[in-house]
């Protein structure tokens, strides 16, 4: 199918891709690696005045340090973060979990910005970014705003960012030295995350540090306190990974019902944190 006509703009800074969406408001749509918005237009599921284009924006792209924290452009591709060594060293439970998005052709066009302001709970990206604590960072008119992970998913497909601002970059705190592991299930390869873990524990073996995130359990990607708290409070492995899906709302579709999916969530948290803390 043919996309409805809209008017194309590619900036080359932030302040001008800004500008573009104020004249346009709501009726504007940004574009980043195109792997989500693209299929969305060609359906014509969505049909904007104005689509915002991105990818001339050099500002947006790389990876950085700043003191104790990994910066990470919107614009920077699945593809560079599975196989950038800051990440691997800082962050590893991202890199991992980007290496597993689709596939290869996707991983080099698809940006972490876009996917997290996509938002789809079946994302792979999501739950590392919680699992981390990452900050995202938003600019607009107002100037700029970090916004906890924890607070950036507001629903489905819905984030925080509004329509007149921009995603620029997302900050971790390193976590050098943390186990990581992303424990991701599906039927066929490439698919979206039917159910998906990332988990990350302090090397050191304290276990009331680890924090575990999870894929399309809800409406966004979630954290599983249930489990974090049994593991402080010295829970086993199983006992906590039993309790993962506690407080969870996972969708019911052809790949499996509500009560499959909190079992998978049960079973893959146990791997996660098994594989994190290096059993």
């Amino acid at each position: 199918m043919i996309p409805a006509a809209f008017d194309y703009v590619a900036p080359n800074t932030v302040d001008e891709a800004l500008a573009a969406l104020a004249q346009s408001g709501d009726d504007a749509k940004v574009l980043g690696g195109g792997q989500s918005l693209l299929p969305v237009l060609r359906m014509r599921l969505n049909a904007p005045e104005k689509v915002v284009d991105l990818s001339r924006i050099e500002s947006l792209r790389g990876i950085s340090e700043d003191a104790d924290a990994l910066v990470i452009g919107a614009m920077t591709t699945h593809h560079e973060v599975a196989n950038s060594e800051l990440v691997r060293t800082h962050a590893a439970v991202l890199a991992e979990a980007a290496s597993t998005v689709a596939d290869p052709q996707i991983r080099h066009r698809g940006t972490l910005g876009g996917a997290l302001v996509h938002a789809d709970p079946a994302g792979d990206l999501g739950a590392p970014i919680l699992a981390l604590d990452a900050e995202l960072v938003v600019v607009g008119p107002g100037g700029e705003r970090r916004i906890p992970a924890g607070e950036f998913f507001v629903d489905l497909f819905q984030t925080a960012v509004g329509d007149d601002e921009l995603l620029t970059a997302i900050r971790i705190p390193k976590h050098t030295g943390w186990g990581g592991a992303y424990e991701k299930f599906v039927r066929v390869s490439h698919q979206w995350s039917i159910v998906a873990v990332a988990a990350v524990v302090d090397s050191s073996g304290d276990r009331r540090s680890a924090k575990v995130g999870l894929t399309n359990m809800g409406s966004t990607p979630l954290r599983a306190p249930a489990t974090e708290a049994a593991l402080a409070e010295g829970a086993s492995v199983a006992e906590a990974a039993a309790r993962a899906a506690e407080g969870t709302n996972p969708p019911s579709d052809l790949n499996g019902d509500s009560e499959y999916r909190a079992h998978l969530a049960t079973v893959l948290t146990r791997r996660a944190l098994e594989r994190a803390m290096g059993g």
